[in-house]
């Protein structure tokens, strides 16, 4: 899940209202001073966090790559470059990356339009089930592809079947499997988003379903679908867990980088690498905004909204189509739980719970516990550091407001092991309170902050522009300072919201793998890279268990978050 759904929302956070209201009959130029140096001290903490753990450590990483002996040069670049096993690396990254981003792409239109277009039954069921890999860290969708796939495969064993899941398809299964749920979502609004207006049009010119798809659907839903194939390919080609699991002997990028410096320790040619992961991430970045973007300018405040008509014959190859996509989700989700309460996969199916019991190497329920901790820790600091930012966002218009949105949306394009690797060349040999914080489950969860929050700095500048700036006004008029303000009517107001952001940022910290595996010790161990290492191994069924676990702490949190929102849905709040 890479964020809430409000979160999908294209709009750049620096739009919205002005600076603030004219000052009220009971506010001076006192007052007023107050205001700006309040903002002024709110915008630069919190360009200080984004300069100090976003732009840094990215500048260090730089450095890091073109660190020659005492200088600096591009003696590494050459080094990387000129091997011929670099490049089959690159060629198979953009390869996995362009497959994945096709197949998921019009997989995920198929489901998107089924659930938006059609009238078909169960579409909550559909729409949980889609969202299923987004509860569990990635290399999940690769684990269950083993039990199922593998040598000892539950299907290669039952059918007498010899499918070889490691290597290329493998990878580009679980891949699509991993990134099909953010293109659903996205896709799911492009389409959500249609004004009925051409499609009456084309009606009474006599066009027919499949013209009105080609000639109408098609063309208002290009720049969703160019946002989705550009996303997409971002997640595939920065995808760490599920190569390290199911590619066998092919590698890519994100595990070169991995290989480099956990395995060789060449760090300047781990930075090399990490730099270059982290150029396409950044193209297919901007051109997702800039189709975002697009997208939602097609509709204007006079579209009238599309609800699709009852259509058996058609209503029924949707729900077909739907549930032949839902099976493989259930079934790799389905047998990785299963598997947790084998005794010896495959060759005793006795139940037990031994594998949720007995304390392993790894740590044991030790790293389940640190995962939840530093889960809570990310979810307090990321809620207020994002709130913070979009409000100076929102009110700061200068250069401070316009440095804190760029800094902020920059890291939804830095891959997670290329900050995680940023993260050690900046802060271990760092002095003062940086080398007290390193090593620690704090500087877990703030890398986590940072390397989720662009989504939550979106989500919570979409909550604030909902906000008619008449509140604003009519604080002022009473004498109300900023911070009045801000404390008594735009965080109850948005709370609601930074309740969803807090729990977004909780469940993602319970799944990544990428951003912490080098920033782990055997005293922080999470419970995603303890999925890893049982895997790594041989203690599959250990590693199904810690998986189940990881998901029904995810869900919990997620019912916890619905529990809160029936509690605010009233008639008068914003959003009820």
């Amino acid at each position: 899940m890479t964020a809430p759904a409000s979160a999908m929302t294209p709009a750049s956070p620096g739009a919205g209202r002005g600076p603030g209201p004219a000052p009220g009959p009971g506010r001076g130029t006192g007052a007023l001073d107050g205001d700006r140096l309040f903002l002024m001290l709110v915008g630069l903490t919190v360009l200080a966090g984004l300069a100090i753990f976003i732009a840094w450590p990215m500048i260090v990483v730089f450095l890091k790559s073109v660190a020659v002996g005492s200088g600096y040069g591009f003696d590494n670049y050459t080094k990387v470059f000129s091997a011929p096993k670099f490049w089959t690396i690159v060629g198979h990254s953009l390869t996995v990356s362009a497959t994945v981003t096709v197949i998921t792409v019009v997989l995920a239109f198929i489901y998107a339009y089924a659930l938006t277009r059609s009238a078909m039954p169960m579409k909550w069921l559909f729409r949980g089930i889609a969202l299923l890999p987004v509860f569990a860290p990635s290399l999940v969708q690769a684990l269950g592809l083993v039990f199922l796939f593998g040598r000892n495969g539950i299907i290669n064993r039952t059918f007498g079947l010899d499918i070889k899941i490691y290597g290329f398809w493998g990878v580009v299964t679980a891949d699509v499997l991993y990134c099909f749920p953010q293109a659903v979502l996205l896709l799911v609004t492009a389409l959500s988003v249609a004004d009925a207006r051409p499609y009456e049009a084309a009606t009474v010119l006599g066009a027919g379903p499949v013209r009105k798809f080609f000639d109408v659907t098609l063309p208002g839903v290009k720049f969703g679908l160019l946002a989705a194939a550009f996303l997409v390919f971002t997640i595939a080609i920065t995808d760490f867990g599920n190569p390290m699991v199911i590619g066998g002997d092919y590698t890519v990028l994100a595990n070169e980088i991995y290989n480099q410096v956990s395995g060789q320790m060449n760090f300047q040619l781990g930075s090399v690498v990490a730099i270059v992961l982290l150029l396409p991430a950044l193209f297919a970045f901007q051109i997702e905004r800039i189709a975002n973007r697009r997208q939602f300018a097609l509709v204007g405040d006079r579209s009238v909204p599309l609800v699709p008509r009852r259509a058996p014959l058609f209503d029924g190859a949707m729900l077909a189509a739907a549930t032949l996509i839902a099976i493989p989700i259930l079934a790799v989700v389905g047998i990785v739980i299963y598997a947790s309460f084998v005794k010896t996969w495959p060759y005793n199916m006795t139940f037990t719970l031994n594998n949720y019991t007995q304390n392993t190497a790894q740590n044991g329920l030790q790293s389940l516990w640190n995962s939840v901790v530093v889960s809570l820790m990310a979810a307090g600091i990321g809620v207020v550091l994002a709130a913070a930012a979009a409000w100076v966002v929102a009110k700061d218009k200068g250069p401070v407001g316009r440095v804190v949105n760029a800094l902020g949306l920059l890291p939804a394009a830095i891959p997670g092991m290329v900050l995680g690797l940023a993260y050690v060349f900046a802060f271990n040999a760092a002095g003062g309170v940086m080398a007290l914080l390193y090593d620690t489950l704090l500087m877990l969860a703030i890398c986590n902050v940072f390397h989720y929050f662009s989504q939550g700095l979106l989500t919570a500048s979409t909550s604030l522009r909902q906000i008619s700036k008449s509140f604003d006004e009519a604080s002022s008029c009473l004498g109300g300072s900023a911070f009045d303000t801000l404390r008594h009517v735009t965080v109850p107001l948005v709370l609601p919201t930074l309740i969803s952001v807090g729990v977004f940022f909780f469940m993602r910290s319970m799944v990544t793998l990428s951003a912490i595996i080098f920033l782990i010790s055997p005293g922080t161990g999470l419970a995603a890279a303890t999925v890893m290492l049982l895997d790594d191994a041989g203690s599959t069924t250990h590693a199904a268990a810690f998986s189940t676990l990881i998901m029904a702490v995810v869900l919990a949190a997620l019912a916890i978050l619905k529990l809160v929102e029936r509690l605010f849905a009233r008639p008068g709040r914003p959003g009820a």
